[in-house]
């Protein structure tokens, strides 16, 4: 039986399920909030639990850590920001402000409101961890998606906010930037593209889980680099 929960957002996605399969690997307790139910052939492990929240809404992320909470037997210790989208378009100029809030909207709302929610938590539980997922754009930028590099680099920003904030209470809060990943939607979009030199969701995962852990205490604040081969 599991003895700690995490909360991963966008715990469905090409990369949420393969940070999902590591945390029940490692015997964690994980919940998966969903904007909508989807089909699926097989039962749910016994420690994954899914329910359906907008996250981009406040009621819909404080339901999400309430069901993350619910279980005195393995309490909140981790949260796992993984929801964002992605856009790309002209240049500035050529950008409509509405896209370019967009960005911020999918990529930061639910990043800020889920770990607001959760944080009484898990000072409360006497401290745990709070991994964000940003990008390398961030701090790497390319031309033509203003919106999500801005986007991401909020992110950043407000992850190290969190860092700064809560370290005297035992919550840490780092942030890992991936390249390009591995998965079927992004091959979609690039079908041309040297798909080897992409990194893999599992292997994002498994910085993301270290992260998440008493393994990687006392670190907080850091930016962690998860890039493909160059």
């Amino acid at each position: 039986m599991a003895e700690r929960s995490v909360l991963v957002t966008g715990g469905s996605g090409g990369l949420g399920g393969a940070v999902t399969s590591t945390f029940l690997a490692a015997g964690w307790r994980v919940v998966v909030p969903e904007r909508k139910s989807r089909p699926r052939s097989e039962p749910a492990p016994a420690d994954l639990v899914r329910l359906i929240a907008d996250l981009g809404d406040p009621v819909g992320a404080a339901h999400a850590v309430e069901a993350a909470t619910d279980d005195p037997a393995a309490p909140l210790r981790a949260v796992v920001n993984l929801v964002g989208g992605y856009a790309s378009g002209g240049l500035v100029h050529e950008t409509p402000v509405d896209e370019f809030e967009r960005m911020l909207t999918v990529n930061l709302r639910p990043t800020y409101l889920v770990t607001q929610a959760a944080l009484p938590h898990l000072v409360a539980a006497g401290g745990g961890a709070v991994v964000c997922v940003s990008a390398r754009a961030a701090v790497a930028p390319f031309p033509g998606a203003a919106g999500y590099v801005t986007a991401k680099a909020a992110v950043l920003a407000f992850a190290n906010a969190v860092a700064v904030e809560y370290r005297s209470r035992n919550v840490r809060c780092n942030t890992v930037l991936p390249s390009i990943i591995d998965t079927p939607a992004n091959r979609a979009d690039q079908p041309d593209a040297d798909h080897s030199r992409w990194v893999s969701p599992v292997e994002i995962a498994s910085v993301v889980h270290f992260l998440a852990s008493a393994d990687s205490a006392p670190t907080s604040g850091a930016s962690v680099p998860v890039y493909g081969r160059a």
